[in-house]
């Protein structure tokens, strides 16, 4: 695996490539319903405002300068507000993702659409598609939606660029892709910031400043046979200080922590590749398929072959 940190491992299984780019303005009353089965959409709000019909009844309202992340597969809504749907009114659909390959309804893929040119609401809106696994444990991570609020500067920047990705000139779905990614990285990453001690332990030990190098050392070099005392080396502090601090941030030991790291990329190997389950055990630092195996049993109740299997059987039945 590539020398990453934890954040860029799990996105990489999770892009905008040739993903919905949509630049919508909007009049009242209107409303969006999102039917890709997309396990993440992003919406940002650079004028006006509305409200997140989200499933279970939940409700969450998004104004001027705020990034909302959807995590969920079944169909939300968005709507100028809650009582529209309810009354005669402008309706859009998202569903690129779903059976129609072409995707023409509402002239979705980089146009500028809705019902007024100048309308009182302007959006920016990206599902985005999975390949793998790696990325549910993100997901895991994160509420059914989270809202971060950018400055107007930004959200002016944003509409130039949706705007001229519209044209349809050359690179300009590659353009929308790439200032997605970008987006949602700039958006988790603050979230994460502002939850704090809420936010995941894998993330909130790269913020600090004693285990975050040796996080670094463990997440660029997985296949080593680390322990305590070399981590603590790779931090500058002793084996206890470092024990220590590892377990009052973490919320748990260190060696616990590494063991769930390897388990999950185990996981996304076993579920994405079909690398033998020897050289799995080599990438996610066991000395033999038998340990490999051992460890893996113990943690997930199931042997590396029967998980492999397993998944195997969902997928194909999910098809």
């Amino acid at each position: 695996m590539a020398s990453m940190d934890p954040l860029s491992v799990l996105l990489s299984g999770i892009r905008a490539e040739g993903s919905v780019v949509s630049h919508a303005v909007l009049e009242a009353p209107w409303s969006i319903r999102f039917v890709d089965g997309a396990p993440l959409t992003m919406v940002t709000v650079l004028r006006g405002g509305g409200t997140l019909l989200l499933p279970g009844g939940a409700e969450q309202a998004v104004g001027v300068g705020d990034t909302a992340i959807v995590c969920t597969p079944e169909p939300f809504h968005l709507a100028d507000h809650p009582a529209t749907l309810d009354r005669p009114h402008d309706e859009y659909e998202i569903a690129c993702f779903t059976g129609d390959p072409e995707c023409t309804a509402q002239d979705l893929g980089g146009i500028r659409w809705g019902n007024e040119p100048d309308g009182a609401t302007a959006l920016i809106v990206g599902a985005y598609r999975a390949s793998g696994h790696r990325h549910e444990r993100l997901l895991r991570a994160l509420p059914p939606v989270l809202v971060v609020n950018d400055d107007t500067e930004v959200c002016a920047w944003l509409e130039t660029a949706a705007a001229d990705a519209a044209l349809r000139s050359a690179g300009s779905q590659a353009l929308m892709d790439r200032l997605l990614d970008w987006a949602l990285v700039c958006t988790l990453r603050t979230w994460f910031d502002q939850v704090g001690s809420d936010a995941p332990d894998w993330y909130r030990g790269l913020a600090d400043p004693i285990l975050a190098p040796a996080l670094e050392a463990f997440h660029a070099r997985p296949s080593e046979r680390w322990t305590v005392e070399a981590l603590a080396i790779e931090s500058g502090v002793s084996r206890a200080l470092f024990a220590k601090r590892f377990t009052k941030v973490m919320g748990c030991p260190p060696l616990t922590h590494l063991t769930e790291c390897r388990m999950a990329e185990a996981e996304a190997l076993l579920s994405d590749t079909d690398f033998s389950i020897a050289q799995i055990a080599k990438s996610v630092g066991y000395a033999d398929a038998f340990g490999f195996s051992a460890a893996f049993k113990r943690h997930r109740g199931v042997s590396p072959s029967a998980f492999r299997a397993r998944n195997a059987h969902l997928a194909t039945s999910a098809r």
